[in-house]
């Protein structure tokens, strides 16, 4: 029997699952790290307590699971959050600095300048990409002018960059491989989504030294060996590695052209596969690698939102007002309406459409008459309203409403905010019995690169829905959305 253990690292915890052949969970374990914000508009990880927290997490699910590590095949599967931008010395393996994280909006004021010279064209039509904060290259610049002494050893080649995804890695192997996915390379802004390469004139126009940069291979691609700091008698391989949301992309089984998903997390990425041809995508979303296997590449418009579940966390851990997003369902059902009360959670700014990453967040509505109850309903109608804004984009893009969207991740077990969501769309929201979408297309992206499957047909019965939300007639949508509307627009430039 072939086990797989897939690391899912995202922006508030690095999860460990374990997977059977037939792609179902049987263990799994949570570490969560630490958040820091330094300053205003900046957000930072530290690298290696995610690279320990990955090694305590797999530590846990051997002792959590039965299944001895002496008997079972086992392999490695990656997906993680994207863009966050680590950079280390590769003598000392010790990074320079905290991770810059995609919520970090430093690298604000070099994106105005680059757009206000006119480079918004050609990082769009090489990258796919928006010149914005989002992305890892204003990170990695911001980190090698601002570090003492970063910018000389870059320079000399003693410093590497990479994704979470290829930090991890490099750690893994003990140096030995240094190298990212497709899907991660897309997302840095440095590179090519036609040559499948990194670009030159990205690199110049950032002035990041190529010698930094990682190999770029397929998602269904072998990565390494690792013995994972001893928790291994021998060395099992890394296969299978791939951003967050396209590794939702892939469990979701989005194979053909035009299927979408939805992944609801700290943030949201709504991504629908667009085929083989990196086409342009429409005003207010970028195209990126869908994925990349079995000898082919398929791309996908996306949008991201940047504050999500991140704003049901900030209730929680900030405001108070609860102790678990799980507690909201029952406030939030709690009175018939959101009583007035419109949230923009643009604490990092605002992604797609909009792409305003100097726009703070805002509540519109407020009277003597407004509770708790209204407060938290806003907040997860504001998740449904920001999922709307990109998917009406999307929709009229690709020639119509859209038949359905998959949706993965922890807000879906709210079943107020998906049957919103279906309300507001006016399209079926389909969940799946897998939780962890993203953790599921790293798992099979480890089997195509092992062998254990061989085409898409192989593994799409892995895919069980367990529930179909579909949209209920609201004569009040049209207003709801339209004061959403007028909210975000007080906000925006």
């Amino acid at each position: 029997m072939n086990f797989i253990i897939a690391i899912d690292q995202s922006t508030s915890s690095t999860k460990a699952l374990l997977f059977d052949e037939q792609c179902r969970v049987v263990a799994r374990t949570n570490v969560d790290h630490k958040q820091y914000y330094p300053q205003t508009g900046w957000v930072e990880h530290d690298a290696e307590e995610i690279y320990q927290n990955m090694v305590e997490a797999i530590r846990q699910l051997i002792q959590s699971s039965h299944h001895s590590p002496l008997t079972s095949h086992l392999s490695i599967a990656i997906t993680n959050q994207r863009e966050t931008a680590v950079v280390w010395n590769k003598t000392t393996g010790k990074p320079i600095a905290r991770a810059v994280v995609w919520q970090d909006t430093r690298g604000a004021e070099l994106c105005r300048e680059l757009r206000s010279l006119g480079y918004g064209k050609r990082v769009f039509e090489k990258s796919g990409l928006l010149i914005d904060p989002n992305f890892s290259a204003t990170g990695v610049k911001w980190l090698l002018d601002n570090i003492p002494g970063a910018r000389e050893q870059a320079n000399r080649g003693e410093l590497l960059m990479g994704t979470i995804d290829t930090w991890l890695v490099w750690r893994l192997t003990g140096g030995k491989t240094f190298a990212t996915d497709t899907t991660n390379a897309s997302r840095t802004m440095l590179f090519n989504i036609h040559t499948m390469q990194w670009d030159d004139d990205l690199l110049q126009l950032f002035d990041i030294p190529r010698s930094m940069l990682p190999e770029v291979r397929p998602c269904d691609a072998v990565y390494g060996e690792t013995t994972c700091e001893g928790l291994f008698p021998e060395p099992i391989q890394i296969a299978g590695v791939l951003g967050d949301s396209h590794g939702a992309l892939v469990g979701q089984m989005c194979f053909t052209k035009g299927s979408g998903k939805v992944t609801y997390g700290t943030g949201s990425s709504v991504m629908v596969n667009i085929g083989e041809e990196a086409k342009a995508a429409p005003q207010g979303l970028v195209t990126s690698v869908g994925f990349s296997a079995l000898g082919k590449t398929w791309y996908g418009f996306e949008g991201n939102i940047y504050s999500t579940g991140a704003t049901l966390k900030w209730i929680c851990d900030q405001l108070q007002l609860i102790g678990h997003p799980s507690e909201m369902e029952a406030l939030a059902t709690s009175v018939p309406d959101n009583g007035g009360v419109y949230i923009v959670p643009a604490f990092s700014g605002l992604g797609a459409p909009w792409w305003q990453s100097d726009v703070k967040g805002a509540v519109f509505g407020l009277t003597f008459a407004t509770t708790k109850a209204h407060f938290l309903r806003a907040a997860l109608e504001s998740i449904a309203y920001q999922i709307k804004d990109l998917v009406d984009v999307m929709a009229r893009a690709t020639g119509g409403r859209l038949s359905e969207i998959c949706a993965d991740g922890g807000p879906t077990k709210n079943q107020f905010l998906m049957q919103f969501q279906a309300d507001m769309l006016e399209t079926p929201v389909v969940c799946t019995e897998v939780d962890d979408a993203s953790a599921l297309g790293a798992v099979i992206m480890n089997g195509f690169a092992r062998g254990l499957w061989q085409s898409f047909d192989d593994v799409v019965g892995f895919r069980k829905v367990t529930q179909t939300y579909q949209p209920a007639d609201r004569p009040d949508r049209f207003t709801l959305y339209q004061q959403w509307r007028n909210a975000v627009n007080q906000l925006i430039k």
